[in-house]
């Protein structure tokens, strides 16, 4: 926060130093604690600078707008692997968002924990939002590391087409806090629709491929190719909707029969193909 020109505003700067850098220890013990739902706002002003002057003089001046600070925002925000957005895993990051609202809390305006990268869509849906509980606390991507285990689960929806239904499926070891807040930030950030819409759009590109598989070697060739698939994808990413959709449509005996392919669904269901034949019972 030292790189403003203004030789007041710098002055005022250093001289909260020693408050921001208690602001900054006291966020890291609530986050370890799992009490960041706690703080009290109040603790998190800036010394002799309103709120709305220390976000404009520090982040949006010092930081955004300087080459020094600029070089720190750059670095952030190239942190993502494959550009992804940490919040719902699936949007190109886009910007940076404050994990504590940069208002409420103007002394983590520039701090490198508070400073998450994001898609501009999860920057829009989160806002200013500051939790009321613990269960309501969203996922921090830098201190909530919960991709060693696999909890992203999905299952096939019957219909025309196919669709994948995406749900939180957590596992025992996890405690009652961790779950409830998976949940809430799956539900805030509405990826079962987005992981689903883009689950879809794979089923549809690989529809004729599959097809010709089935033809050419039956379930067994269909299932080894949608196995194959989602293994390579869950190895990158263990709670990829990429890998996921794939080992759900693997263990999916309906989908690999066929049920890819609208006229063959339409076998199943009926059991008959003079149900589905130009003059038979279902024309």
């Amino acid at each position: 926060m030292h790189s403003t020109k203004d030789p007041q505003r710098r002055g005022l700067l250093l001289a909260a130093g020693d408050s921001i850098e208690a602001a900054g220890e006291r966020f890291r013990q609530a986050a370890q604690q799992g009490r960041l739902h706690a703080l009290d706002d109040a603790e998190f002003a800036v010394p002799g600078i309103s709120p709305g002057e220390a976000v404009r003089w520090a982040y949006e001046n010092g930081m955004v707008n300087t080459l020094d600070g600029r070089a720190v925002y750059e670095q952030l925000m190239a942190a993502p692997a494959d550009d992804r957005c940490p919040l719902c895993g699936q949007g190109v990051v886009r910007t940076l968002d404050h994990f504590l609202p940069k208002r409420m809390f103007p002394a983590l305006c520039v701090d490198p924990l508070n400073l998450v990268p994001a898609c501009a869509d999860c920057n829009h849906v989160k806002g200013e939002v500051f939790p009321s509980q613990a269960e309501t606390t969203l996922l921090h991507p830098y201190l909530d590391r919960i991709d060693q285990d696999s909890w992203l689960e999905a299952s096939v929806a019957e219909g025309d087409p196919v669709r994948l239904d995406f749900f939180v499926s957590p596992p025992p070891s996890w405690e009652r806090v961790l779950i409830e807040r998976t949940r809430h930030h799956f539900a805030l950030f509405q990826l079962a629709e987005v992981f689903a819409v883009q689950a879809n759009r794979t089923v549809s590109g690989i529809r004729r491929l599959l097809a010709k598989m089935l033809e050419a070697g039956g379930v067994d060739a269909v299932r080894a190719y949608l196995s194959e698939e989602a293994a390579t994808r869950l190895a990158h990413r263990l709670n990829g909707w990429e890998g996921v959709t794939y080992r759900t449509l693997a263990r999916n005996d309906a989908f690999c029969s066929g049920a890819f392919d609208p006229a063959q669904a339409a076998v199943q269901r009926s059991g008959s193909v003079a149900d589905v034949l130009p003059g038979g019972p279902g024309s």
